[in-house]
């Protein structure tokens, strides 16, 4: 019965999340549905996250990020623009390289391995990736799985550099604090702007217009964005879901076949980006944690949540995985057109 698997869905992320929090971990409250949803999943469940809740979570994950938002980002990136360039030009190539080569080296089509292996956002990819003829049941394997793995490095990298002060920050927690009219404003801007993102057809629109639409509000004075930590981890909860839930099992037995390449490809652009945030790191002077967040080629909504559990800048964070994002919007068209002509097939 459907109740009943999402009643154990339920149990199961809160124990995993609630070991998690013992443990200090950053993102403790998406990772443990994720995992959750993962368990259930691949043992046969056929529970899927309803579109509306998934969507009005990013949206509460856009105004969250707005909070942090201000206009000395743009000073920053203007600051270090060869830096930032170089990156964003660094990531599209490796991406490409990487498709090329999964195409080349296993069974999947040439359009199926370019979007899968495309470092943007995850929903945002598989909704391309159907528009241009791709498989997306094996798209959203790719891109959650890869989402899962970086997810995972990027709360070790964030709990091996916090060490012991990730217990100082998770007791600094107030998960019930005394709610404003704050909150309903707050609310009242996710709906209307997550809508309008939906209307227009932006790809991320949900979160990415709540986000630059609060950023500008709140930095002006004009709204005060509150959200409380449950509200948050209710937000995290349905991204974690929605994440897990998209490993089913039917498309995995179909990916055990190229999975070695996809895994391969994985950690290709994995170290890639990790290298790049070494060098971001010492050019522009800024912590490892906050360049390793900005590079990992993981979904915008995922990697906000782990940076809000950390003490990395936020801003910078954000504004270059949203570079990051409609760059790959861009170019991930003609991209996926030339690995599908020019990648001729040579099976391992």
């Amino acid at each position: 019965m459907p109740i009943l698997q999402w009643f154990l869905l339920f149990l199961l992320s809160l124990l995993i999340s609630l070991i998690f929090l013992w443990l200090h971990l950053p993102a403790a409250m998406l990772l443990g549905p994720m995992i959750a949803g993962i368990v259930l999943s691949l043992r046969g469940s056929t529970l899927q996250l309803p579109r509306g809740i998934f969507l009005a979570a990013q949206a509460i994950l856009g105004c969250m990020i707005a909070q942090n938002l201000t206009g000395s980002i743009l000073t920053t990136l203007a600051l270090y623009w060869p830096v930032v360039l170089l990156v964003l030009l660094v990531t599209l190539l490796s991406s490409a390289v990487v498709g090329w080569l999964l195409v080349r080296y296993s069974s999947l089509p040439g359009n199926t391995g370019a979007w899968g292996s495309s470092p943007g956002g995850a929903a945002a990819m598989v909704a391309m990736a159907q528009d241009y003829g791709a498989d997306i049941r094996l798209v959203a394997f790719m891109q959650y799985l890869r989402v899962l793995f970086v997810a995972g490095a990027a709360v070790l990298v964030t709990r091996l550099i916090l060490g012991d002060s990730a217990a100082t920050v998770s007791q600094q927690v107030v998960w019930f604090p005394p709610l404003s009219g704050n909150l309903l404003t707050t609310l009242l801007l996710a709906i209307v702007a997550g809508i309008a993102g939906r209307l227009m057809r932006i790809p991320s629109g949900t979160m990415l217009l709540p986000m630059l639409a609060g950023a500008l509000l709140h930095s002006q004075g004009i709204i005060e964005i509150e959200l409380p930590e449950w509200l948050l981890a209710v937000a995290y909860m349905a991204i974690g879901w929605r994440i897990g839930l998209g490993f089913d099992r039917q498309v995995f037995f179909m990916a055990l076949r190229p999975l070695p390449q996809i895994l391969l490809s994985i950690f290709a652009l994995m170290a890639i980006c990790a290298a790049m945030a070494w060098g971001m790191a010492y050019y522009m002077q800024i912590d490892f944690m906050t360049a390793y967040l900005a590079t990992s080629p993981g979904g915008l909504d995922t990697v906000a949540a782990i940076a809000a559990g950390s003490s990395a800048d936020m801003a910078l964070i954000m504004a270059m995985q949203t570079l990051r994002l409609f760059s790959i919007l861009l170019t991930g068209p003609a991209v996926a057109r030339f690995i599908s002509t020019y990648a001729p097939r040579q099976p391992l």
